[in-house]
């Protein structure tokens, strides 16, 4: 076993085979007509599942789930209505991202490895006026496109960026994603 930990530990690709695992799970799932028909009863929560399916937009082990109740969501709700409540969802789902980097103590992790193995010149780079910038642009980038947002929210969690600042990017930046999913979605339908 502690072999397979070690090759696991060096494996450079863990965040595409958690994606890759998703999808097949999720396409799993949709096979248990259990799990379809509450899919499709989502729509009878109106609102609230637009909400589920934006909070699980944002995860990496989610992502597909989301697109899906979403992608479902299409037919028996308002694109914009969905698309707004979806995006508050989307929110709140990077809100604890965003909490969760800044208050557990993830920012001086990553600092200490940075230091470790960057030393002098990486730490003058990051304190560059140019690199203070540049995360947020980057996770602003990552968080707008339909992949999980945790690498771009972490990136904003690591720079400056004040809570409400965040929020409103966040808001912005999941709603251009999401609306791309709904208008894929109902192009396909």
């Amino acid at each position: 076993m502690d072999v397979l930990k070690k090759k696991w530990h060096r494996y450079h690709y863990k965040n595409i085979t958690y994606v890759l695992i998703s999808f097949v799970f999720a396409l799993l799932l949709l096979q248990n007509q259990t799990f379809r028909d509450l899919l499709i009863h989502l729509g009878n929560f109106g609102y609230i599942g637009a909400f589920i399916g934006g909070l699980l937009f944002v995860s990496t082990f989610t992502v597909s789930i989301g697109v899906v109740i979403l992608s479902i969501l299409t037919s028996s709700l308002n694109s914009i209505e969905l698309g707004i409540f979806a995006s508050i969802g989307a929110v709140a789902g990077d809100l604890i991202i965003f909490k969760f980097i800044r208050s557990k103590g993830l920012i001086d992790e990553i600092k200490h490895f940075f230091k470790y193995f960057g030393g002098e010149k990486l730490s003058h780079i990051i304190h560059t006026k140019y690199f203070g910038w540049l995360l947020p642009v980057v996770g602003a980038i990552i968080i707008a496109s339909p992949l999980p947002d945790e690498l771009g929210v972490g990136l904003m969690g690591i720079s400056k960026l004040k809570v409400y600042q965040f929020v409103i990017l966040s808001y912005i930046l999941n709603s251009i994603g999401i609306f791309v999913v709904i208008s894929a979605s109902s192009i396909l339908k």
